[in-house]
């Protein structure tokens, strides 16, 4: 047994998705999630600074003794994740891209997948390169939705602005006859219900965070690292500076209020 906490982190919100599913799976595991709501969104910058920050990140939720790290993100998982973990390597780090891409692959029925992200998750290959290795007949649609993780962020989720922005986006890809949408991004799962309604019952959305969290299981289960608890875990956040909608979000995603700390990021 392993009584130590999990550390989860995204750019922003969007790793709430994540840690839903992570709840869900694991309720008696104690959570630290980090939001780096000083510096969202992480998709249109360099691979470098997304590296740098996540390092920083990742050394802050090491003064908590956290025992995994979950990168609830998928631009941090596409681009930084080998670096990550050789950086890291005393630290077991679970990515969300392997659940995605095993996900679609179990789901798509023509083969046809559409991919959306952010741009630096959709430029950097990562999700087209492992769902060819797996099904080299796979053909897969991408499409970058920038905006996405700002309405995400306000809260603006299924209203008219969301609507019309989801059609400006999707309309190409549905065009495409896809059979499924993997959402590569951690905040795109609070915009679900509104990308549904206009892909329609056809399309299948490929949400990554519930595999995330069973691979999370699995793999403290095989190393011995449960918590053993039989009560629900402690839940603690943290993010880089005050951001008023957390309380918010927090209601929408996890059904239920908490409270955020910040924290000077910069030191770490």
């Amino acid at each position: 047994m392993d009584k130590r906490p999990i550390g989860i982190f995204d750019s922003g919100v969007g790793g709430l998705t994540v840690v839903k599913q992570i709840i869900k799976m694991l309720p008696e595991e104690d959570i630290i999630y980090f939001g780096d709501t000083a510096r969202v969104p992480y998709g249109a910058k360099s691979k470098a600074t997304v590296t740098k920050f996540s390092e920083q990140i990742i050394r802050f939720l090491k003064t908590k003794n956290v025992k995994a790290i979950v990168i609830a993100c998928n631009t941090v998982s596409s681009n930084c994740y080998e670096s990550l973990s050789e950086t890291f390597p005393e630290l077991p780090i679970i990515e969300v891209v392997t659940s995605g891409v095993e996900t679609c692959i179990s789901v798509t029925k023509n083969k046809k997948v559409g991919l959306i992200g952010t741009q630096a998750t959709v430029s950097s290959g990562a999700y087209e390169r492992r769902l060819k290795r797996a099904d080299s007949e796979i053909e897969v649609y991408k499409k970058a939705c920038p905006l996405f993780v700002p309405l995400a962020e306000e809260g603006w989720t299924n209203n008219e602005i969301a609507r019309l922005t989801v059609k400006e986006y999707l309309g190409g890809l549905v065009e495409k006859g896809i059979d499924s949408l993997i959402l590569g991004c951690t905040h795109y799962p609070i915009l679900k219900s509104c990308i549904g309604e206009f892909v329609g019952e056809n399309v299948t959305i490929v949400d990554p965070a519930k595999v995330t969290a069973q691979k999370l299981k699995e793999f403290l289960a095989e190393h011995d690292m449960l918590s053993g608890n039989t009560s629900e875990g402690k839940r603690e956040f943290y993010v880089s500076d005050d951001y008023a909608n957390f309380d918010t979000m927090c209601l929408i995603v996890l059904s239920s209020p908490c409270k955020a700390e910040k924290v000077d990021i910069e030191k770490y």
